[in-house]
């Protein structure tokens, strides 16, 4: 018998069978792996310090973050004295995550490890981090139950998500129209939706709490950042370089339409507020 995943959709579910899901994924470590994230990801380091706060870490804590990328997250709790393990399955980004430690002398241990399938204990962690990192795991809700397995009863998890009506929420589906995901695959953003947060983790949560905020991207100008984002940020520079030279035109005119719209600056440089949600969870 073939064992399927189940992997939702807004509006229906539709099985994927363990080869597609680890093609899939394939595809994903190669995109986040292209460019270089990290030129994007440090310039997100506030919000992994406001996550930590959210979650109000103490010193000598365990602290699991997902999906880390650079290491936002790992290097706020570690800057609060915690024991922290900063996991990913790109390699480039969690070596980025360790140039950054090294260079402010801070103890993270550092490990490859997929969200979905997460190579610790139960009740491992005291508190479990993501900041924009397990919301684009394809099954969210096995990403979801990993992180609750490996947060001790009466322990937090924290997380950062962009939200579907936000500038990168908005994005994304500016670039799905250009080139389509696959149509199996829910939203990343759903993660940042309270009904499917609730969904998620309500069942395991004496409480669950989203705030949103907003993170202020602000560049030089609106070509300035197409092309930051055009040359370091995987979904981005990965749809662009799927396209003929027209279609990547198209793409790029789409996307300086939607900064012009998004953009509350005045005097040519950019300053985009981004919507996202402040996620603690109180593990039952």
């Amino acid at each position: 018998m073939t064992t399927t995943t189940q992997v939702r959709t807004d509006a229906i579910t539709t099985p994927m069978s363990p080869t597609d899901l680890d093609a899939l994924k394939t595809r994903q470590r190669a995109m986040w792996g292209s460019g270089d994230f990290g030129v994007i990801g440090t310039t997100l380091q506030i919000t992994g310090e406001m996550l930590c706060e959210a979650v109000d870490l103490r010193a000598g804590s365990r602290v699991l973050d997902v999906a880390a990328g650079n290491g936002n997250g790992s290097l706020a709790a570690a800057r609060r004295w915690c024991d922290v393990v900063s996991t990913d399955y790109v390699p480039a980004l969690l070596a980025d995550g360790q140039r950054r430690a090294a260079a402010e002398r801070l103890n993270i241990t550092f490990k490859e490890a997929d969200a979905e399938q997460l190579p610790f204990e139960d009740a491992s962690f005291d508190v479990v981090l993501s900041s924009f990192g397990v919301m684009f795991a394809p099954n969210h809700s096995r990403a979801a139950l990993e992180m609750l397995r490996v947060c001790r009863p009466g322990g937090r998890i924290g997380l950062a998500n962009w939200t579907p009506a936000g500038f990168v929420g908005q994005l994304l589906r500016v670039v799905g129209r250009h080139v389509p995901p696959p149509p199996s695959v829910t939203p990343p953003t759903r993660w940042g939706a309270e009904d499917h947060l609730a969904a998620l983790f309500q069942a395991h949560a004496t409480n669950l709490r989203v705030t949103p905020r907003e993170f202020v991207f602000r560049y030089k100008s609106p070509q300035h950042w197409l092309q930051v984002f055009r040359d370091f940020y995987g979904p981005t520079h990965k749809a662009f370089a799927a396209l003929s030279a027209d279609a990547q035109q198209n793409l790029e005119d789409d996307i300086v339409m939607l900064i012009g719209l998004c953009n509350r600056a005045t005097d040519g440089t950019v300053v985009i507020p981004s919507e996202y949600v402040e996620v603690v969870v109180d593990r039952r």
